[in-house]
């Protein structure tokens, strides 16, 4: 995939997935209105240059709000204002083809929720108490498919539960027919999917105005 493809398609299911309005089309990408209070709104750069990273850093002067930039964070790091920071959290923008598949087993132990509500796909693993061990969701935007918020809590790790997960969300997305999955990685993400196939699209970088009082605009 291109970077434009990608993108769109990372966009799209991505605010599906997190219930924020539909991307809007901007000259140098999106942008997402995610109301939160510290991720006021992003925008996605899928061709970044410096002059158009710089003059969103010099026009945008909303605090917390983010850029979202395909570019590796050093380079990004020369581009940006004072009043804007590189969070040491580096991304990575991942792709895989969806078909579907057997069902995976479980470890001992854990019980499985899913649900799907407005579009998302959610898959829980619940340990023997009935907390949270693992969880992620899947949004299906027609042919693509984004997976968010894959997460194994603490004291339920390296037991095979994420690529249980994984393998349930992609079986869901598949089964909406889609026939490409998206995601973006963290550091340690990115192994997991690496392991189950998934193909490494390039360095995905995020930018924070300054929030602090008296900083010189936003994060």
């Amino acid at each position: 995939m291109d970077n434009a493809l990608i993108t769109a398609a990372w966009v799209r299911g991505w605010a599906v997935s997190r219930g924020t309005p539909p991307p809007v089309d901007e000259p140098w990408g999106y942008r997402i209105d995610v109301g939160l209070g510290r991720h006021v709104f992003r925008h996605v750069l899928p061709e970044p240059d410096e002059p158009t990273v710089r003059k969103l850093c010099e026009t945008v002067d909303q605090p917390y709000a983010w850029l979202k930039v395909l570019a590796e964070p050093e380079e990004v790091a020369r581009w940006i204002t004072p009043a804007w920071t590189v969070p040491d959290d580096p991304g990575f923008m991942m792709y895989t083809a969806l078909r579907p598949g057997p069902a995976p087993g479980l470890p001992a132990g854990y019980g499985l929720d899913v649900e799907a509500h407005e579009g998302v796909h959610l898959v829980r693993l619940l340990a023997e108490d009935g907390s949270l061990a693992a969880r992620g969701q899947v949004a299906p935007t027609g042919r693509t498919a984004v997976f968010d918020q894959i997460e194994t809590y603490e004291g339920h790790q390296r037991r095979g539960l994420g690529s249980a997960v994984m393998r349930l969300l992609h079986n869901a997305a598949a089964e909406a027919h889609a026939t490409t999955g998206v995601l973006s990685a963290t550091v340690q993400g990115r192994a997991l999917y690496s392991a189950l196939g998934w193909r490494y699209q390039g360095p995905l970088t995020g930018v924070v105005r300054d929030g602090s009082p008296g900083a010189d605009g936003p994060a």
